[in-house]
């Protein structure tokens, strides 16, 4: 199996802006970053990818605990780009990651799913493969899992301003 530093030097070579292998004990959870997407995201409830169909905080604490490595990625996006492409790169790496023999390789990405126009979340996923919650979505508090790891991000004041987006992807 591959060193974890050779993916991060691959995602890189993807065009994220930073990646490095972390402890998932320094990916911090938070019953609060779940209350901000069901107050003040048009998305809350409407994608399984989005809570209350994502896991919870204290179950997304325990799948993290159970892994000992991880592997931040961090983009910094244009004004207004989407982060579809982000996160389709984080999935085909983790899993890359999978198939190299890291068979508990999980990851997360950035923002609602886009892959489908509309979800119905009460029906099977379309793309079961391919689609993962955000971070947030999970209760991660991604500003201090990021800030903790040496990572920029900062509050937009506006929506013509670039972004910090992160991915985590669970190794082993």
């Amino acid at each position: 199996m591959k060193a974890l530093e050779v993916y991060c030097k691959e995602i890189l070579e993807q065009g994220a802006d930073g990646a490095k292998v972390v402890d998932p004990r320094s990916v911090i959870t938070a019953e609060w970053v779940r209350m901000k997407c069901q107050y003040g995201c048009p998305g809350f409830g409407k994608s399984r990818c989005c809570p209350p169909h994502a896991p919870a905080p204290d179950l997304t604490r325990k799948v993290v605990d159970s892994y000992q490595k991880a592997i931040l990625v961090h983009r910094r996006l244009p004004k207004r780009e989407k982060t579809k492409f982000f996160n389709e790169t984080i999935v085909k790496l983790e899993i890359e990651i999978f198939l190299d023999g890291y068979y508990k390789a999980w990851s997360m990405g950035s923002g609602p799913c886009r892959l489908c126009e509309e979800c119905d979340p009460n029906t099977p996923c379309k793309h079961g493969l391919e689609a993962r919650p955000s971070m947030e979505a999970c209760g991660i508090d991604v500003f201090k899992t990021a800030r903790d790891n040496g990572f920029p991000i900062e509050v937009l004041k506006t929506r013509e301003e670039e972004r910090d987006i992160f991915g985590l992807i669970l190794v082993e």
